[in-house]
């Protein structure tokens, strides 16, 4: 029999020591990023109520979650989403404050079909949420704070890509689909599948010039020039109001300065069903998948009794990881710090070194592990130190510096 006691279950892993300094490094970065924006930071309990997620339409495939049961039997799951719990909470127990509220988190999220990452089952996202406002000044500050994590990161290489939901939702509405076909559509372009598109577009009495439109959707890529060409055809209502918001937000990123860093993507149509405007995704070379991922969602709150617009993105810890270590720019942990060895009667002069190495920032370690020199070399060595203290009869009698 397999001895499954000194193994992780699969999807989940150890982070050793010089990955995770790295990893809590980054965290702590982006969230004094975040909280120096204006953003305050919340934390969402791991174990939620499998209905916060599901419902008459299942926000996330129940096949995707860990679920489990309490004491009374009621189904619990473990969170696999960070935005859905903070909707929860905006309708519960935030309604009393000054709106927009502006929230942050950093936190573990648990999938069984999670893309990417070397099938990771457990992964870190950290996030932002404007909630209580819906203008092109709110989606652009998200999508800036997302360019500006990926800086933060160490990534130079990357690329947002933004679409517009509401641009889909408007030539669906112009068509005369049913929300039955106008959702089997958006999944079939959220696959690539465009023979499948083409033969549903096809099977129905759609305007042709409405038809080229809807079949050349997964191909509208590239700058706001594309939105120009774009208004001069048959597009009215929702469709065309969903580009000119789409453009106002173009223009704020360039005024930010981040213009050469989006692009857009007006196939895009995620495979989340809470979206219902901007969305975007943040790519760079190396990894095959969105390292971020966010949009508009101003009827997820409503679920919950609360009619309220929001706005958010989360980033992937993991994924950037991922990204720094296949593109060779992993930072590694600092090495520098004082190895202090001391005698009985020196131990009260070594615990007043120790204080003052402490005190001005160094890292200072005492040996536990008596005063043998050569052991003591070898250890500090391994840890990358300077230097080596020596203390006795309540003096420091020699320094050794490290090579």
């Amino acid at each position: 029999m397999k001895r499954w006691n000194i193994y992780t279950p699969e999807g989940m892993q150890d982070i050793l020591i010089e990955q995770c300094y790295v990893k809590r490094e980054l965290e702590n970065k982006i969230r004094k990023m975040f909280i120096q924006s204006g953003y305050n930071e919340i934390e969402t309990p791991t174990a939620e109520f499998y209905d916060v997620f599901s419902g008459e339409q299942s926000l996330i495939p129940q096949e995707d979650m860990f679920k489990f049961t309490d004491q009374q039997g009621r189904i619990l799951v473990l969170r696999p989403d960070m935005t859905i719990p903070v909707a929860r909470i905006a309708a519960t127990k935030l309604k009393d404050n000054l709106w927009p509220v502006k929230c942050c988190y950093i936190g573990n999220t648990f999938s069984y079909n999670e893309l990417g990452g070397g099938k990771q089952k457990e992964f870190t996202q950290a996030g932002v949420e404007i909630l209580g406002i819906k203008s092109p000044e709110a989606d652009a500050e998200l999508i800036a704070l997302a360019v500006q994590s990926l800086q933060l990161a160490g990534i130079d290489e990357f690329q947002i890509d933004i679409g517009q939901v509401d641009f889909f939702k408007g030539l669906m509405e112009q068509s005369g689909l049913t929300e039955q076909e106008a959702e089997e559509i958006r999944e079939l372009i959220d696959k690539k599948d465009f023979v499948g598109v083409e033969q549903l577009v096809n099977s129905h009495a759609i305007p042709d010039d409405l038809k080229e439109l809807i079949l050349n959707l997964p191909r509208y890529f590239g700058s706001v020039e594309l939105i120009d060409e774009l208004e001069k055809k048959n597009i009215s209502g929702k469709a065309l109001n969903a580009l000119k918001y789409l453009k106002d937000v173009l223009e704020i990123l360039d005024d930010w300065g981040f213009g050469d860093h989006v692009a857009i993507d007006l196939g895009m149509v995620q495979s989340m069903n809470y979206y219902t405007g901007i969305v975007f995704r943040g790519f760079t070379y190396g990894i095959g998948f969105p390292v971020l991922s966010g949009g508009r969602y101003d009827n997820l709150i409503k679920r919950f009794g609360l009619d309220c617009p929001a706005t958010g993105f989360s980033l992937g810890i993991n994924m950037i990881l991922m990204a720094l270590e296949r593109q060779k720019k992993m930072p590694r942990k600092p090495g520098g710090g004082v190895y202090i060895l001391y005698t009985i009667k020196g131990r009260k002069k070594a615990f007043e070194v120790l204080n003052e190495i402490k005190k001005k920032g160094e890292v200072a370690e005492l040996s536990i592990c008596g005063t043998d020199i050569e052991k003591a070399m070898a250890y500090a060595e391994q840890k990358g130190m300077d230097r080596i203290v020596i203390v006795e009869d309540g003096t420091v009698i020699k320094t050794i510096e490290l090579v």
